[in-house]
Formats: C-alpha cells, sequence, structure tokens
C-alpha cells in the first residue's frame, strides 16, 4: 500500500510541522546542489523557518549572488523605466499633435477657410467667436487711444507750466533792465539843470566883451 499524499496546507501540528520543514528543506538544498552541478547554475537560497530561524545555502559566495542579483534587478528598473519613459513622451508628442492639428484647423476656419464641412450651428459658433474677437480689438484700440489721449494731454499741461515759467523769468529780466533805465530817466534830466546853471554862473563872472 503506496504512502498517502500529503496535502499542500499548513501543517497544524507543530511537531509534524517542524519535522517536514527539516525533511523538505534538506530536499531543497539537495536540490539545488545538483541543479547547480548538471546545469552550471549558480544558486543561493535563503530560508526563514517558522520559528525565525535563518537557514541558507549557495553554490558559490552568498554576497556575490545577492549583489549579482541586486545589480541584475537594478538594470531591470532602469529599462522598464527607459522604456515607460519613452512610452509618455510619445504619448504626449501624440497629444500635441493633435492639440496642434485642431489649433491650425480653427485658425483656418476663423480666417474663412476650409468652411464647406460646416453646419449651420457650427458657423453660428464660428460666427459668435468671431465677434468676440472682434469686440474684443476693439475695446483694445479704443483703450490704447484713450491712453495716447491722456499722454499727450499731460505732455500739454507740462509744456504749458514750462511755458508760464519760462514768461515770469522773461518779465524779471525786463524788471532788471528796466531799472537802471528808470535810474537814468530821473537823474539824467538834473545832472543836465546843474551843468546848465553852472556854465551860466560863470558866464555871469567874465567881463563884458567890448
Amino acid at each position: 500500500m503506496g504512502r498517502g499524499k500529503i496535502p499542500i496546507q499548513r501543517i497544524e501540528n507543530p511537531t509534524h510541522r517542524q519535522v517536514t520543514f527539516c525533511k523538505r528543506r534538506n530536499g531543497l538544498v539537495k536540490k539545488t546542489r545538483e541543479l547547480s552541478i548538471l546545469c552550471d547554475a549558480e544558486i543561493g537560497v535563503i530560508v526563514f523557518s517558522c520559528t525565525g530561524k535563518l537557514y541558507d545555502y549557495s553554490t558559490t559566495s552568498m554576497k556575490s549572488i545577492i549583489d549579482r542579483f541586486n545589480k541584475h534587478n537594478e538594470d531591470h528598473h532602469c529599462v522598464m523605466d527607459a522604456a515607460s519613459s519613452v512610452k509618455l513622451w510619445q504619448r504626449e508628442a501624440e497629444s500635441l499633435r493633435q492639440q496642434l492639428g485642431h489649433l491650425q484647423k480653427s485658425h483656418r476656419q476663423l480666417m474663412g477657410e476650409e468652411l464647406s464641412g460646416l453646419d449651420i450651428n457650427q458657423l453660428k459658433h464660428l460666427e459668435n467667436h468671431l465677434q468676440i474677437g472682434l469686440n474684443n480689438v476693439q475695446r483694445k484700440k479704443d483703450q490704447m487711444f484713450k491712453d495716447e489721449i491722456n499722454e499727450l494731454q499731460q505732455k500739454g499741461i507740462f509744456i504749458h507750466q514750462q511755458n508760464e515759467e519760462l514768461h515770469k523769468k522773461i518779465n524779471l529780466i525786463h524788471e532788471k533792465n528796466a531799472e537802471p533805465q528808470k535810474m537814468m530817466v530821473w537823474i539824467l534830466p538834473r545832472l543836465l539843470k546843474q551843468g546848465i546853471h553852472a556854465i551860466g554862473n560863470g558866464y555871469d563872472k567874465l567881463h563884458p566883451i567890448s
């Protein structure tokens, strides 16, 4: 009578579980050794028992096997990351191409081109967009005119103020130049009068000419 097949499930009895663990662990190590010899494979096995005890077996150095495993994972992740990045940028480029095509088509329609495929509602929608754009342009133009007028008015006020200041300076110069003239007008007649009087007195002192 053959031995019954053990179901693959957790063994509830701790003693039976420990015995099975030891037997299967030894069998695992044996199979690992055989696989390494037959196939020239580099193998490392790490096992923790249910009690937390560590068991390990390696055909070469366990550290070299772990380093090789880590390096392989890093290279694999780098390749996966690069491939994912390429796919991401390809999707982004395709999305940008679609957006550019849509914008170019909208621009041509706004310029009055490629309208044959549009229905009434689409034409009305396009007309509304054009009207909104025209209103925005008109408002911008009016605002620019207002700003320019305000700037010219400010310049006019500044020039007017400068003109008044120049007139004041000119008046001051005229007033300063007029003071010496007034003094001459007042002094000159008196000097002439005094000179004539002195001349007259001199003649009186002279003897009559016979």
